[in-house]
């Protein structure tokens, strides 16, 4: 009898870090060593867009839902009956969040809940849940461990951690077989230029300087996205039910570091940043401890910041028309 090939569904599969993993999927490199059936679920807001995934054309389903949609994603879930849920989407930015808290309420609270009930509904064997280093709040030394204690400080960080929270009590109140994730800063090709590193590259090719927050003391850990997908990839098949695994880099950097390492990337002067007025409640560092799926489940990033930051300005200086079709809704963001 040949065997059945797995379902996964996907939500938030047509956004950075989602359609980074549907991709390596798709390439094969899963440690299972076949290609799943694959289902997307994405609203396709401003963040979202299909153009990540054309390589991709005609090897997925794809529904354009919001997943606080409970009706659709019952709807879907009857139909697909998915074996393992990757639950990616998110709103993201913490910017947007200080402004409105309540589409990062909605989405990340309300669509996780949704989510759950529907993957509990029709038995999902698997569910798991990217959340995010921010959800720990802010460390000035040390290093945050999957058991170091959560205080987001901002909206985004704040519904990320009660999303997390919620997961961990299906966990324990219905034995739900879900894994949580969280990953530090990612990066790379595609991501949305919102984001300090895409933002950066969108300002230097419009000839304008990049806005630093404060003095740009803040500090990143930055973990280039084809590193975090192969991390998620291995938790998926490797990693234990009801288990939180941090996912790392190592590769800390001050925001103003991080700014002139890309500009001497780019090949420009190095003068070509302004400070800008601070973000209100802005973390000053975060730093995780990824020993744990180091020696549990193997996993070690590859790709170091200076030749990460090389990958993505290669990237985005041939994808130029990609990022300048988002400059309307950043210049609103910006008030520019």
């Amino acid at each position: 009898m040949r065997k059945r090939i797995p379902k996964i569904l996907i939500t938030g599969g047509a956004g950075f870090i989602g359609s980074a993993f549907v991709r390596l999927l798709l390439k094969g490199q899963s440690p299972a060593g076949t290609v799943p059936s694959i289902v997307i679920v994405d609203k396709l807001t401003y963040a979202g867009d299909l153009k990540r995934l054309e390589e991709a054309e005609g090897k997925f389903k794809f529904y354009k839902t919001d997943i606080c949609n409970k009706t659709s994603i019952q709807s879907i879930f009857q139909k697909e009956k998915p074996d393992v849920v990757l639950h990616f989407a998110a709103e993201s930015h913490v910017d947007r969040s200080i402004d409105d808290a309540t589409p990062f309420i909605d989405t990340n609270i309300k669509g996780t809940q949704i989510l759950l009930d529907a993957s509990r509904k029709y038995k999902v064997s698997k569910f798991i849940h990217i959340s995010t280093d921010e959800i720990y709040g802010e460390i000035p030394n040390g290093k945050f461990s999957e058991n170091s204690p959560i205080k987001p400080n901002s909206p985004y960080a704040a519904s990320k951690a009660a999303a997390d929270l919620l997961v961990q009590t299906y966990i324990r109140t219905y034995k739900f077989p879900a894994i949580i994730i969280r990953p530090s800063n990612n990066y790379g090709p595609w991501q949305y230029p919102e984001k300090l590193i895409p933002l950066s590259v969108l300002k230097i090719l419009l000839g304008l300087n990049i806005p630093v927050y404060g003095k740009g003391l803040n500090v990143r850990e930055w973990l280039y996205v084809d590193d975090c997908v192969r991390g998620i990839m291995t938790i998926m098949h490797k990693g234990k039910i009801g288990q939180i695994y941090n996912l790392g880099s190592t590769c800390e950097s001050k925001n103003i570091d991080t700014v002139k390492l890309l500009l001497k990337t780019l090949g420009v002067s190095q003068d070509r940043f302004e400070f800008v007025k601070d973000r209100l409640g802005h973390d000053i560092r975060y730093s995780l401890n990824s020993g744990k799926i180091t020696k549990e489940l193997g996993w070690k990033p590859n790709i170091k910041l200076a030749g990460g930051l090389k990958l993505t300005v290669d990237w985005s200086l041939k994808h130029q028309a990609w990022l300048r079709s988002k400059l309307g809704d950043i210049n609103k963001l910006y008030n520019k």
